[in-house]
């Protein structure tokens, strides 16, 4: 596990946009893992620059996001699907038909879950897949546990969690209570890892996620086990480690 320590939140993204771009012209048909939520929007701003600026191609790029809300359409303000493409996808060249989320509105969620997970599959799996950290050590919608959830799955998000997205909606009880999620076996089949943290409210956790025991309680915990991740942290959030 490689620790790479930012200044601040937009030197976070910066620099994990230059990585995830350097993917980009590297392999040009990569198949990229994407996260939601406040901590990524800065890296998609960055995306999206370089991509107005300079020879940053995305139309063979292939995406796969972490998680959708159960029973949120798509066209919803508070989807996955709609926040990724006000915050990426509609700003760069990708091809939508090879932009990839659960599908929250299928109510058998056995289906639902085989379903994406065949596509993962079918397409070699990701390259490199982007993860946030939330404040009780979940990455995607894994929440902590009795064991690390295997492989993609329906969820009932947890209080600090709905807590946490609350900021989203216009009151707590307009948060979705249960979401599709990549399981901790998906994520971890990625060839590369990129965790993205920033402020001084995650340094507890991601102390516990860095230094402390692999433990599905800290589900993060899991990619000391990894062989290729690189956390890329502000101060304020690597204060601790």
């Amino acid at each position: 596990m490689v620790i790479c320590r930012a200044e601040n939140y937009d030197s976070m993204s910066r620099k994990a946009a230059i990585v995830i771009a350097s993917q980009i012209i590297t392999k040009p048909d990569s198949v990229l893992g994407l996260a939601t939520g406040s901590t990524p929007v800065g890296t998609y701003r960055y995306l999206t620059e370089f991509s107005r600026k300079s020879d940053l191609d995305w139309s063979r790029i292939t995406t796969f996001n972490l998680d959708e809300y159960q029973g949120v359409s798509p066209e919803n303000p508070h989807s996955y699907h709609y926040f990724m493409k006000a915050n990426l996808f509609d700003q760069i060249n990708i091809q939508k038909s090879n932009t990839y989320l659960p599908d929250g509105m299928d109510p058998d969620a056995h289906r639902a879950c085989e379903r994406y997970d065949t596509m993962i599959r079918e397409s070699g799996g990701m390259d490199l897949q982007l993860l946030g950290l939330g404040r009780n050590g979940h990455i995607g919608f894994n929440e902590p546990g009795g064991c690390f959830a295997k492989d993609t799955h329906c969820v009932n998000l947890s209080r600090s969690t709905i807590d946490a997205n609350t900021r989203f909606f216009d009151s707590r009880d307009d948060v979705p209570k249960r979401a599709y999620t990549m399981g901790i076996n998906t994520i971890m089949r990625a060839k590369k890892i990129i965790l993205l943290v920033s402020g001084k409210e995650k340094a507890d956790i991601l102390q516990k996620v860095v230094c402390g025991p692999v433990t599905p309680e800290v589900p993060a915990s899991i990619l000391q086990m990894h062989g290729d991740v690189t956390v890329i942290a502000d101060k304020e959030a690597l204060c601790e480690v």
